[in-house]
């Protein structure tokens, strides 16, 4: 991957599409809905799947400038190369990035095996593999907390110089528990459309820019993709120079972004607009709360009613009522949930992305 990925970069090989090499079937998938071997701009050095909601695969084509922009950017911010863990799919943007970083610092990335998932076990040893200098990886948020959970692991991670957190947002006791563990996390925002994360603890990396559109964040700057392979009907790169996202921002007192949540999965009820984001950062504080998903279900006097679905945190589950009034404590009563499920784990896809719909098929009949 690393050879495959410098040729592209110094522009001597075609353009790649990377693909997921233990499920067969969707390359194969991936490979004809992208139109693999088909004639592409000269420019583009990779094509990075992403469906976002939608599960039509897109493609975002991103330049051999675009990427080594973000890398570069990345190392700046984080002060300097280093060596890095590679403990994501090299896939995904985000693992992507990492053998990025390494080839251009001119280090070789230290791999973490993910055919089982991810074994935080498996930490202590690949950290001790990276060696002295300035060692990063990049996680998900999951993945952070199951390394909390081991100390050898959290021990291990806390030696590194930074961890990168992205995939979605992470639940504040997880950002805590790392906090308090001596993790420097780096909380991370941005998707392939940026050729990863672009805005690093609400302050986007040198060349990018970010401005607030009515509340929804749009993303421009060196390190945009350049457009998708299959363009959607509504182009979310139809201004030039700008990536409309699906996300509702806000700037805070410093000025730097905050992520409130995504706009397409809000929810309509009783004629109020309420975000799932929000309302899932207040039910985590809940004690018996381990994880927890927001999503709307069709109900015929409101159009949709608040729906949470919550892993428990020990013996006993939290009741309706309890939720409803520990979400009353800090936000809106109709931000509180009106139907709750108890739910072993929550469907994910992808890095560790949240699936709303996932749920919302599930407990629609």
């Amino acid at each position: 991957m690393a050879d495959a990925l410098e040729g592209v970069l110094a522009g001597r090989e075609p353009a790649l599409l990377p693909l997921p090499g233990g499920d067969p079937r969707q390359s194969a998938l991936l490979q004809t809905a992208l139109r693999a071997g088909e004639e592409i701009d000269d420019d583009v050095a990779l094509v990075v799947s992403t469906s976002g909601t939608t599960g039509t695969p897109k493609g975002a084509m991103l330049t051999a400038a675009a990427l080594i922009a973000s890398a570069s950017a990345t190392h700046d911010r984080l002060g300097g190369p280093g060596t890095w863990l590679l403990a994501l799919p090299a896939y995904h943007i985000a693992g992507l990035q990492v053998v990025i970083r390494s080839v251009l610092a001119g280090t070789t990335p230290v791999e973490l095996p993910l055919t089982g998932g991810f074994d935080t076990a498996a930490l202590p040893t690949a950290v001790a593999a990276m060696g002295s200098g300035r060692r990063y990886t990049s996680l998900v948020a999951a993945q952070l907390a199951k390394a909390l959970l081991d100390p050898a692991a959290t021990e291990a991670l806390a030696a590194l110089d930074a961890v990168l957190l992205g995939g979605g947002p992470a639940p504040q006791p997880v950002l805590e528990g790392a906090g308090a563990a001596g993790i420097s996390v780096v909380r991370t925002y941005g998707s392939s459309e940026t050729a990863g994360g672009c805005v690093y603890d609400g302050i986007p990396l040198a060349g990018v820019r970010v401005r607030l559109d009515q509340g929804r964040i749009v993303l421009g700057g060196a390190t945009l993709a350049k457009g998708y392979r299959n363009v959607p009907q509504d182009d979310p790169f139809a201004e030039p120079g700008w990536f409309r996202t699906d996300d509702a921002g806000e700037f805070d007192e410093t000025g730097a972004l905050r992520v409130v949540g995504r706009i397409d999965e809000a929810i309509s009820t009783g004629g109020l607009t309420i975000l799932p984001q929000p309302v899932e950062a207040v039910l985590i504080t809940h004690p018996a709360v381990a994880d927890c998903a927001v999503f709307g279900l069709p109900d015929d006097r409101l159009g949709q009613r608040v729906v949470a679905a919550v892993v428990v945190s020990g013996s006993a589950a939290p009741s309706l009522a309890e939720l409803r009034e520990h979400v009353a404590r800090s936000l809106d009563a109709t931000a509180a949930p009106r139907e709750l499920h108890v739910v072993d784990e929550l469907p994910r896809r992808g890095i560790g992305k949240l699936d709303r719909r996932a749920l919302v098929a599930r407990f629609s009949t």
